[in-house]
């Protein structure tokens, strides 16, 4: 049988001691990097949810002045005129009223 040189067991040893010092750190280093990257596409996610968002806002607002320019003032001022000799003074004025308000911005 050899014997090992003593220098050469204790700096075996104490490798293997830094290792399992070394090693809660390290594991807490790799929690702290997951988290970083967890909470960056989070932050991502938010921003592309908000972009989307403001997309949809715009296109409603968009299609409710479409809709807006493309009523008939012909019909609408014959149907005025009609709720008006019905004899409902006060819906042919909240039309007017409506109508005023579209015409002057």
């Amino acid at each position: 049988m050899t014997t090992v040189n003593a220098q050469i067991t204790d700096a075996v040893t104490q490798t293997n001691v830094q290792v399992v010092a070394d090693a809660p750190a390290m594991s807490l280093g790799s929690v702290y990097q997951s988290m970083a990257h967890s909470t960056g596409i989070l932050f991502e996610n938010a921003v592309a949810a908000q972009q989307q968002q403001n997309t949809l806002t715009q296109a409603a607002a968009n299609q409710g002045v479409m809709q807006i320019y493309s009523l008939d003032t012909t019909a609408t001022a014959g149907a005025s005129e009609k709720i008006g000799q019905v004899g409902t003074a006060d819906n042919l004025s909240g039309l007017m009223t409506v109508l005023n308000a579209f015409s002057n911005p």
